[in-house]
């Protein structure tokens, strides 16, 4: 037997125990089948890729998050009592859900800000920042060593030197471009500076696969934001001709407790380090309403996913009316199935995606999954200003929700996310308005001929494209 047929045969023998490890790892079949015929039938590649991409670690390799969320949660309740707490019956079920499933408590007496350039988001931060007088969390998928990355970085080490806690987490793997010395700088300063879940060869792996995406930041406890942006300039200047449209929320009130609460989490996971000083959880006595808030986070050591469950439960109990945005429309299974419900049953479902993004492997991707709840009733409409970043889903003048996730795979099920969920007419209709003047701004999916009436080439590419959407 020649050298070349022993090779073959280990081969052979490596992708099959590859490809059992795919199916025992009782994953979503569309994703199992994904995977098992990357495997197969792109040889050696395929196993490489799954080596780095797809192999799901096991909930226990990590720190339990819930654990720790029982750990947290008795703090922030030591501190964060509410008086005359009412939770609306219509919402329970969902609020119910969060508490349950996320240990996500809901908080009153709330106003909220809402950024939809970054040059607001970046002044008010900037402000924010300048007044502190106790500590800054911030969480951050990207912080990118650009202008405006110096210039918040230098806000922060000021303001390290005046003796403010400064706390920041930062991606290793959204971060993979910034220089070591962008942040080494502000640890000189006095800064404490850890990155989520480093990725270093050899132990680079599937670590690659799961990423802290979200996006928090806390001030003194009393002033919070969430939202889709980084901390990078092209959130204000924009990418070569387009710019970009995103949304971030500035919150103050009680909402702040459970973004403390979040980033409190993530130190722990990156440092170690349980922080339950009760000065992270100051009373807010200037602000009293029933604007309801629950910060819900997610990721790959949950038992379940949280926000998606939310998202389900939001799609099918709408009555009137479901509009989102977002940047990468690759639905899962139960998500899609939720719109295409929802749309046939007479809510008026809109759906607003970047008409050019930024990813075009994904954009390839979502084209067949936006023709297909186009025919089920969905309005889908193509944003033309640049590129929408922008993550929010209003719901019948009622729910909103704004945050990190997109409405893809990754985020439901590899992604740690967080997004803010509000019950509140006030907020919701606010939202409402910001999408409708999107809504001016895009195209109708319907009427482009291209994107319609493909030809067999292309649309072959389209199907081969989803088909492996499930490990993007």
């Amino acid at each position: 037997m020649s050298w070349l047929n022993i090779i073959f045969i280990v081969y052979q023998i490596i992708a099959i125990m590859a490809v059992v490890h795919v199916i025992m790892d009782n994953r979503q079949p569309a994703k199992t089948m994904a995977w098992a015929l990357v495997i197969y039938f792109v040889p050696v590649v395929g196993i490489v890729f799954y080596l780095f991409f797809g192999i799901n670690h096991r909930k226990e390799r990590y720190v339990s998050e819930r654990s720790m969320n029982q750990l947290t949660k008795r703090s922030m309740l030591e501190f964060a009592e509410q008086q005359n707490l009412r939770l609306p019956e219509r919402h329970k079920p969902l609020i119910d859900l969060f508490i349950n499933q996320n240990l996500s408590l809901p908080f009153k007496d709330n106003l909220v800000d809402i950024c939809t350039d970054g040059y607001q988001f970046i002044a008010e931060l900037m402000e924010d920042i300048g007044k502190a007088k106790d500590h800054i969390h911030l969480d951050m998928y990207i912080f990118a060593d650009d202008a405006l990355g110096m210039l918040v970085a230098d806000a922060l080490i000021d303001k390290a030197r005046e003796g403010v806690e400064v706390k920041v987490i930062y991606d290793d793997v959204g971060c993979w471009n910034v220089h070591h010395r962008f942040f080494e700088r502000m640890r000189e300063a006095g800064i404490e500076v850890r990155s989520f879940m480093p990725v270093r060869f050899p132990s680079f792996t599937s670590k690659v696969n799961y990423r802290n995406h979200r996006k928090i930041i806390v001030i003194d406890g009393l002033v919070g934001y969430i939202g889709g942006m980084n901390i990078a300039q092209r959130y204000v200047k924009g990418t070569g001709d387009m710019p970009w449209r995103d949304t971030m929320l500035r919150v103050s009130g009680g909402g702040v407790h459970a973004l403390q609460r979040a980033f409190l989490v993530d130190w722990y996971f990156v440092d170690r380090t349980l922080l339950s000083d009760k000065k992270y959880y100051p009373r807010c006595e200037d602000i009293n309403n029933n604007c309801l808030a629950q910060v819900v986070t997610s990721g790959p050591t949950t038992p379940y996913p949280e926000i998606m469950q939310g998202y389900v439960r939001i799609i099918l109990g709408a009555k009137r009316y479901l509009y989102l945005e977002t940047p990468y429309f690759l639905p899962n299974d139960s998500v899609l199935f939720a719109l295409k419900t929802a749309a046939l049953g007479g809510v008026d479902v809109r759906v607003i995606c970047p008409l050019r993004s930024d990813a075009k492997f994904v954009e390839w991707a979502s084209r067949s999954y936006l023709r297909e709840v186009l025919e089920a009733g969905v309005q889908v409409s193509l944003y033309e200003a640049g590129f929408l970043h922008s993550k929010m889903l209003v719901c019948d003048d009622a729910i909103t929700t704004c945050g990190s996730t997109n409405l893809d795979f990754r985020s439901f099920e590899n992604n740690f996310e967080a997004n803010i969920f509000f019950f509140d007419e006030g907020v919701a209709m606010r939202m409402k308005t910001i999408f409708l003047r999107d809504l001016e701004q895009s195209v109708l999916l319907k009427d482009l001929k291209k994107r319609m009436r493909n030809n067999f080439l292309v649309r072959l590419w389209e199907s081969v494209t989803r088909m492996l959407s499930p490990l993007f």
